[in-house]
């Protein structure tokens, strides 16, 4: 089981909320970068292995840093996310810019950096040229369609998905991109989100190192890499187990041998863009009970909303929550947790068993590490709260400020 701990105090959480006034997101350095050396050590088997971070996961240069220093590069799908990269010293093909419906100025971005670009669509071939040029290196995103079962809430079924290329495009685009130069190809899919089961990166495994086979055979093109996406998920709820990395990679190593050294397509460089794993399970958003009502329902309501966390609001999403300094008291009240926004989804948990809440109390909502700060918006005039960092020293850094009027009213012509 998952054991939901945090990783401070009462006392420590005091201190930071004297400075920076609730809410907040707060991220677990040392833990994020031993999350980051389990991963990479679970595929140290591979002749060349890179994760790609998913920079829409948490896109702040500071936790970038981190993350390069870490030897990761980065995922991203826009111009202000290549920029973010750019300025935390991710350079080159150490990152990968794998957009969908993209405008001219992120293909140009893209190889103005020298980045490797992961295109979606067959079409996009044309629309690269003739904006940004053909480079050396090309990826390209395979939908597998009915050939993969499955799919859930936040990514859906792969036929339905606007993602990616059919198998007979993805041939075809190969061989288009032999004709105009390319020398050096990639392959890539994101088939699953949020998954706990290690087997289905094992089948996805699988399903890529086939699909080079039929490459290689087909069309004579060696693929120099293969990204199998990301999608691994983090046990949100107390009773789910985390993914077992050494499980992962040791299954990937067998179909690995079995497929492409036992065919001679060895060595064939690993990556992956996971982003929820690597810092969803070590953010934690920090909020302060204002108000308490009694009507049908018994309501919590918190000086965070759904601009602040959007994931139980938008999926439904389980997020655990703890009451600093009465985690040992028995859960014997059904609350619904609710922020201030003028939607009636506006809601962080619903009958949700928690101790008895007085106002004033801290309430600390789990793995916000992820798509937490990152999904905010300013609907209902709402704004954007800090992001600060625990340093392994125990010391707080402010990594973002908190959003004022000011900034809300900066880019009204009024």
């Amino acid at each position: 089981m998952a054991e939901k701990k945090l990783p401070f105090t009462k006392d420590e959480i005091m201190r930071v909320i004297e400075e920076y006034k609730t809410p907040f997101h707060i991220y677990d350095e040392q833990a994020i970068r031993n999350n980051v050396r389990s991963l990479l050590e679970a595929f140290s088997w591979a002749p060349s292995f890179k994760e790609y971070f998913a920079v829409k996961a948490t896109p702040n240069p500071s936790i970038l840093e981190i993350l390069r220093e870490e030897g990761l590069g980065a995922d991203c799908s826009s111009l202000p996310e290549l920029m973010l990269a750019e300025r935390a010293g991710m350079v080159g093909e150490e990152v990968i810019l794998t957009s969908n419906d993209t405008p001219a100025i992120e293909f140009k971005k893209a190889r103005e950096m020298g980045a490797i670009i992961n295109l979606d669509d067959i079409s996009h071939i044309d629309y690269l040229e003739r904006h940004a040029g053909i480079p050396e290196v090309i990826c390209f995103r395979y939908n597998p369609g009915p050939l993969r079962e499955g799919g859930n809430s936040i990514i859906g079924n792969p036929e339905e998905s606007k993602y990616g290329l059919t198998r007979k495009q993805l041939l075809s685009a190969f061989a288009i991109m032999r004709e105009k130069g390319v020398k050096r190809f990639g392959l890539h899919t994101m088939v699953i989100s949020n998954e706990l089961d290690f087997n289905y990166f094992i089948e996805t495994a699988n399903m890529m190192f086939d699909l080079v086979l039929e490459i290689y055979r087909t069309l004579n093109i060696r693929i120099e890499f293969v990204n199998f996406g990301g999608g691994i998920g983090i046990p949100y709820r107390p009773e789910q187990e985390a993914v077992d990395l050494k499980s992962v990679g040791q299954g990937i190593k067998k179909a690995y041998e079995e497929k492409i050294v036992a065919n001679d397509l060895h060595p064939l460089k690993l990556a992956m863009e996971c982003g929820r794993m690597i810092t969803g399970p070590y953010g934690y958003l920090v909020s302060t009970v204002l108000h308490k009502k009694e009507i049908y329902k018994n309501y919590v309501g918190l000086d965070a909303c759904m601009a602040n966390l959007m994931r139980p609001a938008l999926y439904g999403a389980y997020h655990h929550i703890t009451v600093v300094g009465k985690e040992d008291w028995p859960q014997d009240y059904i609350y619904d947790v609710t922020g201030s926004l003028c939607e009636n989804n506006d809601k962080f948990a619903i009958n949700r068993k928690l101790p008895l809440i007085d106002i004033g109390d801290v309430m600390v909502i789990h793995d916000a590490g992820a798509h937490g700060h990152a999904m905010g918006f300013n609907y209902n005039g709402k704004l954007r709260s800090a992001e600060l960092l625990l340093r392994p020293d125990r010391s707080v850094k402010l990594i973002r400020r908190a959003e004022t009027v000011e900034d809300y009213f900066a880019t009204l012509n009024f």
